[in-house]
């Protein structure tokens, strides 16, 4: 089958396969669009069970950072790598050189930055031998992991769909039932704490679950069990593909907004959500936070209150999307997809 032919193909502008058998480097780099600037994407490092399947992800995911960019008012476009490994025991010197050279390879149409199974380190090892890459610790320590940005991100955008969906002005007393407790759920719940909201979390690692559910007074239930909860919002924040059409059928939550990336089984599960009443906040928009910071990283007016400024700026954005929604009788990830198009294709035309 022609990659022209594959199913998440999207008009991308670009698609690199490499192999180099010294280091034992399989990686893929898409670029889906680089109207709004370079390509910026997260590295991924994971031992995908097939080409196809890394593939169909770096594909989705590229697609996704472009319209995660054009909303966030960045000035990047989307793109997405991953190197076909396991992170615990393939990640070596010499691997991370032979991919910093890939990437060196586009010329700064693609920038690297943390994602799964990466981390500020690795990016580090980019650094040595590609300038393409974001998210480095600078000699202050600042810059590194972006979970804190992406966590406020998600509660600005609980903040907008709260608003939006139950007409309340502020998170105290709202149900969360948050899948997953990692760095950025984990941090999620805090925020969420401290605004007075109630929690109910789920998670693989029982002992990390538990231990974060005694410093936020929270409910601890099974990980399958998150789904059935009757809660206000359902935060999505572990691996992705979570919102199939079983999920999507037995959800109890008025609200779905999250931290995990392309949440989404199939896009027909966006209309299922929107049947049944349930306001679906897109993951591009709401996780936006880490990219917004990274970005920032560059730029030569970035500091920690103009960083945290942009990212709440996530909630008008919301407001604006959910608004165009509600009047259209569309999902709001039909309205996201479309202004964002609306803003990318824009500046194009303007510059050419």
């Amino acid at each position: 089958m022609s990659i022209f032919d594959h199913a998440e193909f999207r008009d991308h502008e670009q698609v690199v396969f490499a192999h180099d058998p010294l280091s034992g480097l399989k990686a893929i780099i898409a670029i889906h669009n680089s109207y709004l600037g370079p390509a910026l994407g997260g590295l991924q490092i994971h031992p995908y069970r097939n080409d196809a399947q890394a593939l169909g992800n770096v594909l989705r995911s590229s697609r996704t950072m472009t319209f995660k960019s054009a909303l966030a008012d960045l000035s990047h476009g989307g793109g997405k790598a991953v190197i076909i490994a396991d992170p615990r025991y393939d990640k070596t010197p010499a691997l991370l050189e032979a991919m910093g050279h890939l990437i060196d390879s586009l010329n700064g149409r693609y920038i690297a930055a943390e994602d799964l199974g990466s981390n500020a380190a690795d990016m580090q090892a980019l650094a040595r031998v590609t300038p393409h890459v974001m998210g480095l610790r600078n000699p202050a320590g600042a810059g590194g992991d972006p979970s804190p940005f992406t966590a406020w991100g998600v509660y600005n955008a609980m903040r907008g769909a709260v608003r939006h969906a139950l007409g309340k002005e502020e998170l105290r007393g709202v149900q969360v039932a948050i899948q997953g407790v990692g760095h950025v759920g984990a941090r999620l719940a805090r925020y969420l704490h401290e605004a007075g909201a109630r929690l109910v979390l789920s998670d693989v690692d029982s002992h990390a679950v538990n231990s974060l559910a005694r410093h936020v007074d929270a409910r601890v239930v099974a990980p399958k069990a998150i789904f059935d909860v009757d809660a206000d919002i359902f935060a999505p924040c572990a691996m992705g593909d979570v919102l199939n059409a079983e999920v999507c059928r037995r959800l109890q939550a008025r609200i779905v907004v999250g931290a995990a990336n392309d949440q989404l089984a199939e896009p027909a599960c966006a209309e299922q959500l929107h049947a049944r009443g349930i306001v679906y906040v897109p993951d591009y928009v709401a996780n936006a936070g880490g990219v917004i910071e990274v970005a920032w990283q560059r730029r030569a007016d970035n500091d920690r209150r103009r960083v945290m400024a942009h990212i709440a700026g996530i909630e008008r954005t919301l407001e604006t999307i959910l608004e165009r929604a509600g009047r259209e009788g569309l999902p709001p990830v039909a309205i996201a997809d479309r202004l964002a198009e609306e803003r990318f294709v824009k500046r194009h035309t303007s510059a050419t």
